[in-house]
């Protein structure tokens, strides 16, 4: 856990700015090496709906999750994941689980400041760091033990529910062109399916982008 984080990073090198002992920034070391190499993006799943299902606790409804790694309120960031997998071979090693929330900042920098939210804004109260961090791993390891467990189609249930613009007509942007098109789900590896025009395609990350605003 970093009360101070200088340095942090978000999915492809993006980076993540988090205000000195005001946000909870953390990262749990994992051996999951019971799943299948393949099926690696369930380890995402089963962290993004227990980190999901923490804040609920303390927001109740709003809160979604963004594919493939952020936490939002009513659409604005509340969250990042992320995940660094080392691989040998056909066997996963270790997962190396790295999030930030947004907990008691209240200003943001730039464009930030339209796009971010923490819990103080959300709540009107300052939120306990060590309690928060305390329930957020309880919930996390709940999700990971059914993973471990082979609950897959429980698991992808609980995270398509979560999932912001399951189902819905959305706008994005892919290769500079903006479109509309309906989320119809995501792959063991990680691929938005999205379709447009009555054909469904799979994008990877950073291929395409959600147009919230």
């Amino acid at each position: 856990m970093a009360d101070n984080q200088f340095a942090g990073r978000g999915q492809q090198q993006n980076s993540w700015q988090s205000e000195p002992g005001k946000n909870l920034t953390f990262s749990l070391y994992l051996r999951p090496a019971f799943l299948p190499i393949q099926k690696q993006f369930l380890l995402n799943m089963a962290v993004s709906v227990g980190l999901s299902n923490a804040l609920r606790e303390l927001v109740g409804d709003g809160i979604q999750i963004k594919w493939p790694n952020d936490i939002y309120f009513q659409r604005k960031k509340l969250g990042g994941i992320l995940i660094e997998n080392l691989l040998s071979g056909q066997t996963y090693k270790t997962g190396i689980i790295g999030i930030g929330i947004n907990v008691n900042q209240v200003v943001f920098s730039g464009a930030l400041n339209d796009h971010a939210i923490s819990l103080s804004q959300i709540l009107h109260k300052d939120v306990n760091l060590i309690k928060l961090l305390a329930v957020i791993c309880s919930h996390i390891e709940s999700q990971y033990l059914k993973l471990k467990a082979n609950q897959h189609v429980s698991l992808q249930a609980n995270y398509l529910e979560r999932l912001m613009w399951y189902n819905q007509t959305g706008k994005y942007r892919y290769n500079g062109q903006v479109f509309e098109g309906v989320l119809t789900g995501v792959t063991d590896q990680g691929l938005l399916m999205i379709k447009s025009k009555g054909f469904e395609k799979a994008y990877n990350f950073k291929e395409v982008e959600f147009l919230i605003n």
